[in-house]
């Protein structure tokens, strides 16, 4: 779905784990988390607060 992110929580470099939050998406007035699908280190943030994305647009990469 898409919407806008209102909040980013990792970074580069930063380790997560299948199932944490990385980032939460705002769309119709909802706020949704967004979570790791897999374990490992964040590659790239390709999205900032305050961003608008479309469904299956690609926000952060791990490694």
């Amino acid at each position: 779905m898409g919407g806008k992110i209102i909040k980013v929580s990792v970074n580069v470099g930063d380790t997560v784990a299948e199932d944490d939050e990385v980032a939460v998406l705002e769309a119709m007035k909802m706020e949704m988390p967004i979570v790791a699908e897999e374990d490992g280190t964040v590659a790239e943030v390709k999205v900032a607060a305050g961003q608008t994305v479309e469904a299956e647009q690609v926000i952060i990469t791990l490694k």
